[in-house]
C-alpha cells in the first residue's frame, strides 16, 4: 500500500481494511518516500505488518512479504503427537520412533520430516523445503534437500523409502503402508 495515493491516504485505507472483520487480517506492508519515524510508528499503529521506505529494491520487497506470509501462517500445535502406523514423530519432544524403537534425527531432519508430512497431499519442491526448513532464497542452486532427503531415508530405515523422489520437481511423502517385507 502506497502511503500517498491520489484519490485518499495509504493510513485511511489501512484504517479501513482494519476496521472490517473481512479484511483485518490482510498482511500490509507500506511503502513510502517518507521514512521518519512518526510516519513508521503511524503505519504500524494503523495496522501495518512493515513499512518500506522507497526506493526500495524488489528482492528486499520480496523477503520481506515472504516473511510476513510465514509468520502469519497457523502454526502446528507443537504437542501434538503423529501417529503413522509405524512412525511416530512427537513435536513438542522432538523425538521420532519406528516400531517403538527411537530415531535420533538432527533438527534440520526432523524439520525435513515435518514439512514432508504437513504437505503429504502434494510434491514439495526443494524451493519450497529450502524456504521452509532452511530458510533459504530458493534462487540459490544448492544440493543440500538432496543431501539431507538422503541422509534421512538411511535413518529412517525401511521407512525411507516412503519419501518418494519426483524427478524434475522435488519429493512427496508416500501414503504409509505395510512394506512388502513386513507381509512376508
Amino acid at each position: 500500500l502506497d502511503w500517498s495515493l491520489p484519490d485518499t491516504s495509504g493510513g485511511e485505507v489501512c484504517r479501513a481494511l482494519g476496521s472490517e472483520r473481512e479484511t483485518r487480517a490482510i498482511p500490509i506492508v507500506i511503502l513510502s518516500r517518507d521514512g521518519g519515524e512518526v510516519d513508521r510508528v503511524i503505519g504500524f499503529e494503523l495496522g501495518a505488518s512493515d513499512y518500506v521506505t522507497k526506493p526500495y529494491s524488489l528482492r528486499e520487497l520480496s523477503l520481506r512479504i515472504a516473511a510476513i506470509l510465514r509468520r502469519g501462517r497457523p502454526e502446528p500445535d507443537s504437542g501434538a503427537v503423529i501417529d503413522l502406523g509405524r512412525l511416530r514423530i512427537d513435536r513438542a519432544a522432538y523425538r521420532v520412533w519406528i516400531d517403538g524403537r527411537e530415531v535420533e534425527l538432527t533438527l534440520l531432519e526432523l524439520n525435513l520430516l515435518l514439512a514432508l508430512y504437513e504437505g503429504r497431499t502434494r510434491v514439495q519442491t526443494r524451493a519450497a523445503l529450502l524456504d521452509e526448513v532452511w530458510g533459504i532464497d530458493a534462487s540459490i542452486t544448492t544440493r543440500t534437500v538432496d543431501t539431507h532427503i538422503k541422509r534421512l531415508r538411511d535413518k529412517l530405515g525401511p521407512l525411507g523409502e516412503y519419501i518418494e523422489t519426483v524427478r524434475g520437481i522435488g519429493y512427496r511423502l508416500a501414503q504409509l503402508r505395510p512394506l512388502e517385507s513386513d507381509r512376508a
